[in-house]
């Protein structure tokens, strides 16, 4: 990297060697210093709607996620693209502080085919790390685009950790064990990280498109469940701590439409993100370890009340019914030849089969409404709150004691503080309340089982802009 250190030179956006030049060169090391940062630091963790967070980054998640229609900084990639034609030369980082507290109770009496324990038990690893990383820039404008983005995002999915405890026989399925499924310690990790190269134009004066294409990665580690073996159409390939990784892709597109000066009307969706299965967990998940991300779309407006206060209203769909591993009852067992019904049934029915038991989450709306408030030329103020139908039926409560995803309310708020020299410090903060599912064990109907949780989350960023013309005004 050639160094200049004139700073007259590098003020001046119309040099040859300064704006966009320095701008992309400095902007490009920092991007990848800041991506080794976040693939690093990715975590795995148990997240808020579903196993989908409710934001990106720290002003989303100070706005409880809302704000597809009022893009105002890089992050606007992972959000809807179409937003972006606001945003100019800009790098976002940020981190955040994740605490799902899961656990699960047991009550009534067991039968000795009680895959789950009785009593009160609680998941370790109560802290994760969450990063996220945008940068803009409009140094490539053409006809074809005004402004391109790189977003980064770590998102958990499913992450439960339970020690080992002793269990009486008749407590277990198959005689004794210890455990949470009778295997000794048990749980899952679920890690996933999103990439995309996001473009967006301005088609007319109110009107913008954006598109991203995503790459993404995700691996899974299952622990403690060889029970469940003798339900599997591949009973090698169930657990045993092994972490198996798969890649695959996916395409996220948006519109911003500007009917008034002080409206704005947003929609973004995101398809399927169709990922390679999971050849060690063949075993669990259907379709021979079938788990591709669910689709998504997400609309809303944004008001400007005035030039200082701007209130959003979004309205989110998860599509859960679109990936069997999610969202197939966790019933289809009773199909499977097995103990459980004299070894009769259809082997599709069983773990791993192509119509295999899943979590048996259900399709979601999602409600989320927020208030950004602009104090000064230095300090923003942001609250939000979102809630979500409840993905997990009373049905399914068994295999979701590994997902306990059953957070529905999310409060939310932050702040936004210009510290001068184009840096701009941001915090944000939420919080779930304590939800709850309880539903019988589903291989003892006498055996009531209670999933629950809730979860605070810090985040902490940094944004950056070069000196440059100020991005379109809305």
């Amino acid at each position: 990297m050639q160094l200049i250190t004139d700073p007259a030179v590098c003020a001046r956006p119309g040099s040859p060697l300064g704006g966009k030049m320095i701008s992309f060169r400095t902007s490009t090391s920092l991007l990848a210093v800041a991506a080794t940062a976040v693939l690093a630091f990715s975590a795995p963790a148990s997240a808020t709607e579903g196993y989908f967070q409710n934001g990106y980054g720290a002003r989303s998640k100070a706005l409880a996620g809302a704000g597809v229609a009022d893009s105002r900084d890089a992050t606007a990639g992972s959000l809807n693209p179409a937003g972006l034609v606001h945003v100019g030369d800009e790098l976002d980082v940020a981190f955040s502080v994740f605490s799902p507290r899961r656990q699960f109770t047991g009550t009534g009496a067991p039968n000795g085919f009680d895959f789950t324990a009785f009593g009160e038990h609680e998941s370790g690893r109560d802290y994760f790390f969450l990063p996220n990383l945008a940068w803009s820039t409009r140094s490539f404008k053409n006809p074809l685009f005004d402004v391109m983005a790189f977003t980064m995002v770590g998102n958990g999915g499913m992450n439960t950790s339970y020690p080992t405890f002793p269990r009486p026989a008749p407590d277990c399925f198959g005689g004794g064990g210890a455990g949470a499924f009778c295997a000794g310690a048990g749980g899952v990790n679920m890690m996933q990280i999103f990439m995309s190269l996001a473009f967006a134009k301005q088609i007319t004066p109110g009107i913008s498109i954006g598109v991203a294409p995503i790459f993404a990665l995700q691996s899974m580690d299952l622990r403690g469940l060889e029970p469940f073996a003798q339900f599997s159409v591949d009973p090698a390939n169930v657990s045993g701590s092994r972490n198996d990784w798969s890649m695959g892709g996916g395409v996220r597109a948006g519109i911003e439409i500007s009917p008034m000066s002080n409206v704005r009307i947003g929609v973004s969706g995101t398809t399927p993100i169709w990922m390679q299965d999971f050849e060690k967990y063949s075993g669990v998940f259907a379709e021979g370890g079938g788990f591709d991300i669910p689709a998504s779309i997400q609309a809303g407006i944004a008001v400007d009340v005035s030039r200082q206060l701007t209130l959003m209203l979004d309205w989110r769909y998860i599509w859960y019914s679109g990936v069997d591993s999610i969202s197939n009852p966790s019933t289809n067992l009773f199909g499977c030849p097995s103990p459980l019904n004299g070894f009769v049934g259809n082997p599709a029915n069983c773990l791993g089969g192509s119509n295999g038991p899943g979590f048996g989450w259900s399709d979601i709306n999602v409600i989320k409404v927020a208030a950004e408030y602009r104090a000064n030329d230095k300090l923003t103020l942001r609250a939000g709150y979102a809630w979500n139908e409840q993905p997990i039926s009373s049905r399914d409560v068994t295999f979701n004691v590994l997902a306990p995803a059953v957070t529905q309310h999310h409060i939310t708020g932050g702040f936004a503080y210009d510290i001068g020299n184009g840096y701009t410090l941001e915090m944000a903060a939420m919080f779930a309340p304590n939800t709850s599912v309880t539903g019988p064990e589903l291989s003892n109907p006498g055996h009531t089982v209670e999933i629950e949780m809730w979860q605070f989350d810090i985040t902490a960023g940094v944004k950056y802009k070069w000196d440059e013309p100020s991005a379109p005004l809305k």
